[in-house]
């Protein structure tokens, strides 16, 4: 009987610390950000960057202890199970359910409109249960100063998020940290080719981001991945 009873407490104790363990901190999803309707480059360019803006948007985020990101491998899977991966476009209400499937409080949404290198970034801070747009951020740079565009944008996005924001030496060392923009066009194809199942391709747009910025670690991560896959 006593033993019945310590198994019991033993039990009750795991359940407990799994319980605990559960992660309480606001998810963010970031879908793919569609070309509103840009010109001056391939439409492959303008296809891989839907996905590499959300792609550093993730990244970028996810520094922010405070928030539960999305990954954007899980995300592109319920994309797909929703019949939505080829276009990546999603109206309030869909939002509103994927927000639910991968556990977001927010999701962000938006378009991007490269006209001739001017580069203009709107986004739209989603609750995750409504599908009501929160909040509006727009950035504009020319499109050399891409990484720029991204990094004030999750700046900007965490505060509406209502995140804490990060420690300074943190936020001092990304936000002087600068990826070249042919760095990230590379990359962005790199995803663009990893989501239509290519992973040789997709490894080779990793390894010339590299090639252009070797202190690239998303991209590194990505050769990786890709190789081992």
């Amino acid at each position: 009987m006593r033993s019945r009873s310590l198994a019991l407490v033993t039990l009750g104790m795991l359940l407990t610390g799994v319980a605990g363990a559960q992660d309480t901190r606001p998810g963010i999803a970031v879908l793919p950000i569609t070309n509103g309707g840009s010109y001056g480059q391939a439409k492959e360019d303008f296809d891989a960057l839907e996905k590499g803006l959300a792609g550093m948007l993730i990244s970028e985020l996810s520094t922010n202890p405070a928030a539960r990101v999305v990954e954007r491998d899980r995300l592109q899977q319920v994309l797909d199970e929703q019949n939505l991966g080829a276009s990546g476009r999603v109206d309030d209400q869909t939002a509103a359910r994927i927000g639910k499937l991968v556990g977001a409080r927010y999701l962000v949404k938006g378009t991007f409109v490269d006209f001739y290198g001017d580069f203009r970034l709107d986004l739209h801070l989603v609750n995750g249960e409504t599908g009501e747009i929160v909040k509006t951020v727009t950035e504009r740079a020319r499109r050399d100063h891409l990484f720029d565009v991204i990094k004030n944008a999750s700046q900007r996005l965490m505060r509406e998020a209502s995140l804490p924001p990060l420690p300074q030496n943190t936020q001092q060392q990304r936000m002087s940290r600068q990826i070249p923009t042919e760095a990230l066009t590379f990359y962005s194809k790199a995803l663009l080719y990893q989501d239509r199942g290519d992973r040789t391709r997709a490894a080779e747009m990793f390894q010339k981001a590299i090639d252009v910025f070797p202190e690239y670690a998303e991209a590194r991560d990505g050769l990786q991945r890709a190789r081992s896959s």
